[in-house]
């Protein structure tokens, strides 16, 4: 018998064992997922002492030198900032510019999570240098962006698959928010409900290890302490309180929607302004320091402020006063070009409302109302949730950042009251509505999303195709009808052509069986129908035949519900719905076939092959093909067949080929007529 030594095997086993870890889809995920919460915890800690940095050289140092301005030089401050990020926005990294969190959804959606690593380093110098010169934003979404762009670089340096990439994309947002808000289930739910918008459990355990990773590295350094430190004593004081928490959410929701607004007004401003734009941001940073110069407040992330609130310690009038002046100096900092969140003023705004709501109420009603802190806590969860529509990131946040449970029933409240408000008057979210902006609908993934996209005036066979039965018809005429036609139900119209109901064949069964031929169409059919309109999507429809068990819907129009426009039947959903899927296979088609030529300098070229051809009956490995060709796929009788050295061609095949011009002229020539006519 012949003996390995320990040292003969080792060389041998280590290419299996290597083999081995990169096809376990868990050994992978898990190891990636701890390198990239690393990272994240270390990018954040980073993050964090830039921030303090650039904040003591523009207030610190430069109020030094600038002091024979008497306190006006704070004017100045976010303008100098405002002259480093627009030059280094604009030439170098054009993606670190606005709050971060829109990028990294795009690059999701559309890219494979492909974000260029230049991102992790520019993103975090704008953001620091924004934020230390007075910058009215958070930290939140650059470093969502950062750990973003370190999941992705680590993901492509390694060469993952795009799913892959797409999950430590992910797990890097999440490892970001984790660690800068001591927030590690908060970082979780932020990457599932707002990065993925998927709650499935494929990419759950990547994400929460690398959350996890990332707040232990950022406890290290930074320590394990909340975010902010509230009294012990906020609770729910009465059940009548509940109501108003209820006009709280009620608030949140417009406060919400004006931020949104007021944000994306500002932006379109200066995105029209005929000005250079990396000098835009001097512009931004002007008006800021004139507002900071009368409510310094607004200055920075304010988390010094939102602490002051829910301690109680700040003013009605002054709270009343920032919730304008934060939205407008964010507005103004994001609008002109500059970097950083806007979770964070969210928070603000939240925080500043919610004090001087509770201040009113403790006035009004002090006997069954707490005081103002515990609104102001519950107003953050509330802002936020209206404006991000991340209801679960925003419950839960508080809860981390404040360690406080004892108010989680009206936050829980004013949250989802807030965010369903905000959601009937302003669909997409203060993040996907700057991609709406641009065209760009990153939620339309899904096929079940696909009816959204069809009107039922798209699928319903239209009242001129229809055959319309009048309330006088017989019994004996309906039975006519039902043979002639195969169908299984009629719209009936008066006389003055608007709809008076439906009949079916059921309907005409039981009337026959009760010997009633006698009768007419109006005595037994239904009048009270159930409709749909023109201008519904095929989603909405779908909720009408599924509750009440219907397998058809006439359609009307809206403005007036009498004029019957069609007829909506289970084969018009599935048959448009077929048609959508058809279209949305080629349309990926078209985007792939794009990319492939891009990365190959080629392009893909169909040749149908005619009987009378000299490939007729060869098999592909006999065919000298010009060595830059690849024959992709061969359309057979409506299958795709594989093409391998052995698979021979038949006339009526299609083959889908992947060369430059010239080679798939040449390729032709070829199978038309062999070898010799190739380089004609």
């Amino acid at each position: 018998m012949k003996m390995i030594s320990p040292s003969t095997a080792a060389p041998e086993n280590a290419p299996r064992l290597f083999d081995r870890f990169w096809s376990s889809e868990t050994a992978v995920m898990m190891t990636f997922a701890v390198l990239v919460g690393i990272d994240a915890g270390l990018g954040t800690i980073a993050f964090v002492w830039m921030i303090a940095l650039f904040k003591q050289l523009f207030f610190g140092t430069g109020g030094d030198l600038l002091a024979f301005m008497h306190g006006y030089h704070v004017i100045l401050l976010p303008a100098l900032g405002g002259l480093l990020v627009g030059p280094l926005v604009y030439f170098i990294a054009p993606e670190a510019k606005g709050h971060g969190v829109p990028e990294v959804m795009l690059s999701v959606a559309t890219r494979g999570g492909r974000i260029r690593p230049i991102v992790v380093l520019m993103k975090a110098v704008c953001s620091s240098i924004t934020i230390g010169s007075g910058g009215s934003v958070g930290r939140e979404g650059p470093i969502v962006q950062i750990g973003a762009a370190i999941g992705s670089t680590i993901g492509q340096h390694f060469k993952l698959n795009d799913r892959r990439i797409i999950t430590l994309v992910a797990a890097g947002s999440a490892g970001g928010v984790a660690a800068t808000f001591n927030a590690p289930i908060a970082g979780v739910m932020f990457a599932l409900e707002v990065i993925l918008a998927d709650f499935g459990v494929r990419a759950f355990s990547t994400i929460v290890i690398s959350a996890v990773t990332a707040s232990v590295v950022s406890r290290a350094v930074l320590g394990d302490h909340p975010a902010f430190d509230v009294p012990g004593t906020y609770l729910l004081k009465s059940p009548w309180e509940l109501f108003l928490y209820l006009v709280l959410g009620a608030l949140a929701a417009i406060c919400s929607l004006l931020y949104m607004r007021v944000l994306y007004f500002s932006e379109g401003v200066f995105e029209r302004w005929r000005f250079p734009s990396y000098l835009k941001p001097i512009a931004g940073g002007l008006l800021l320091g004139v507002l900071g110069l009368y409510v310094p407040q607004v200055f920075g992330t304010g988390f010094e402020t939102i602490g002051d609130t829910l301690r109680g310690n700040v003013g009605f009038t002054l709270l009343a006063v920032l919730v304008g002046a934060k939205i407008l100096a964010t507005s103004l900092t994001l609008g002109s070009g500059g970097s950083g969140g806007v979770f964070a003023p969210a928070l603000f705004i939240g925080a500043v409302l919610g004090g001087a709501f509770g201040k009113a109420v403790n006035a009004l009603f002090p006997t069954i109302t707490e005081s103002s802190g515990a609104y102001a806590m519950v107003g953050m969860a509330a802002v936020f949730a209206g404006a991000a529509r991340a209801p679960n990131t925003a419950i839960i946040i508080l809860f981390e950042m404040t360690q406080d449970y004892r108010m989680i029933l009206p936050l829980m409240f004013a949250t989802v009251v807030s965010m369903v408000l905000a959601q009937q008057f302003e669909p997409e979210s203060i993040y996907t509505l700057k991609l709406k902006r641009r065209g760009l609908d990153v939620r339309v993934k899904k096929d079940e999303n696909l009816m959204r996209a069809i009107l039922v005036e798209e699928a319903m066979t239209p009242r001129e195709s229809l055959t319309i039965l009048k309330p006088d018809t017989t019994l004996m005429e309906l039975a006519y009808w039902f043979q002639e036609t195969g169908s299984h139900g009629f719209v009936i119209v008066n006389e003055q052509g608007g709809l008076h109901g439906v009949v079916t064949l059921s309907d005409l069964e039981r009337a026959m069986a009760s010997g009633s031929i006698e009768r007419t169409v109006a005595d037994i059919c239904t009048t009270d129908v159930l409709t749909a309109y023109n201008d519904e999507t095929l989603d909405d429809a779908l909720r009408h035949f599924g509750a009440f068990e219907v397998g058809r819907l006439p359609v009307v129009d809206r403005r007036d519900p009498r004029v019957l426009l069609g007829l909506l039947d289970r084969a018009n959903v599935v048959r448009s719905y077929s048609q959508l899927l058809v279209d949305k296979q080629k349309r990926e088609q078209r985007i792939d076939k794009l990319r492939l030529e891009s990365a190959t300098n080629s392009e893909l070229t169909e040749i149908d092959i005619e009987h009378d051809w000299y490939a007729i009956g060869r098999h592909l490995k006999e065919i000298a093909l010009p060595h830059d060709c690849v024959v992709v796929s061969i359309r057979r009788g409506g299958k795709t067949v594989v093409p391998r050295g052995h698979t021979a061609l038949y006339g009526g095949d299609r083959l889908v080929v992947l060369a430059g011009p010239m080679s798939a002229l040449q390729l032709r020539r070829i199978l038309e007529s062999g070898p010799g006519h190739g380089a004609q």
